[in-house]
């Protein structure tokens, strides 16, 4: 497929490396969005997840929104552990879901984990970090 915005440039194999998807994962636009209005900086800290827990979840009654902002929760709280847990990095699942992969082997899918702090508020984020980091 030629795509004439792009050039004529091939990709070599593994040209879309670890960084490069761990950057695009890290994007969470809507909850960045949603987190600034109410005054919160997300700065890629255990301790931003602490803030996003005591946030107000206007965003419950819209399930558009809850949707896209469980999934920004869930890669968000990916994005900290992978930057803060020494050996975490992510990896996708062969159903095409991101998970968090630690270099114990243990595998913690933080999508569901976001969706579920999105619908409810538990568990927290910074509960689920903890149990992360401690694992």
């Amino acid at each position: 497929m030629k795509i004439p915005f792009l050039g004529n440039r091939r990709e070599e194999p593994g040209a879309h490396d670890a960084e490069g998807i761990a950057e695009l994962l890290a994007e969470c636009e809507l909850l960045r969005h949603q987190a600034a209005r109410s005054g919160v900086q997300l700065d890629d800290t255990v301790a931003s997840l602490e803030d996003l827990d005591q946030l107000v979840p206007r965003w419950r009654d819209d399930a558009d929104v809850l949707e896209w902002l469980g999934n920004d929760a869930g890669l968000y709280l990916g994005t900290v552990i992978v930057r803060t847990v020494p050996g975490a990095v992510w990896g996708i699942r062969a159903d095409g879901q991101p998970v968090i992969r630690l270099a114990s082997g243990r595998e913690f899918d933080v999508v569901a984990d976001g969706h579920d702090w999105a619908a409810s508020g538990v568990p927290e984020l910074s509960q689920v970090y903890g149990e992360v980091a401690e694992a």
